[in-house]
């Protein structure tokens, strides 16, 4: 299985991101999110992206993508985990869940409801 990952050095209090140097959304404030709940957005935020970036039904649009990512890429600031850490953490256990056949029909559907809720935190899709 090939992964990338892209992750950035964003700040915690940025509030744009790039995707693909075509899109830029605002990213959700999440300053009162309490360590453990950013740790479970952070999971969540993970599977999501890697299920939308490999199971086809469940694709997201470049906006979509740029919000998702933007968010992790403030989580992993947020959580003090450099790079590494933040894919062996995160990334890796989601990554590994695509040897479960049955996760895309299991997780697919609770990509674009975590996207919702990003937009209801002050995200953004669209630039």
């Amino acid at each position: 299985m090939v992964a990338v990952v892209l992750i950035g050095a964003m700040l915690a209090g940025a509030s744009l991101v790039r995707a693909q140097d075509r899109v830029q959304v605002g990213l959700p404030d999440l300053s009162a999110l309490s360590r453990a709940e950013a740790e479970s957005l952070t999971r969540d935020l993970a599977q999501a992206d890697v299920v939308s970036a490999n199971c086809p039904a469940y694709a997201i649009s470049n906006g979509e993508w740029a919000l998702l990512n933007g968010t992790g890429n403030q989580l992993a600031a947020l959580l003090g985990l450099d790079p590494a850490a933040f894919e062996r953490t995160f990334y890796g256990p989601a990554f590994d869940l695509l040897d479960d056949p049955a996760t895309c029909d299991r997780l697919g559907p609770s990509v674009h409801p975590l996207i919702q809720r990003l937009v209801e935190m002050g995200g953004a899709t669209k630039p």
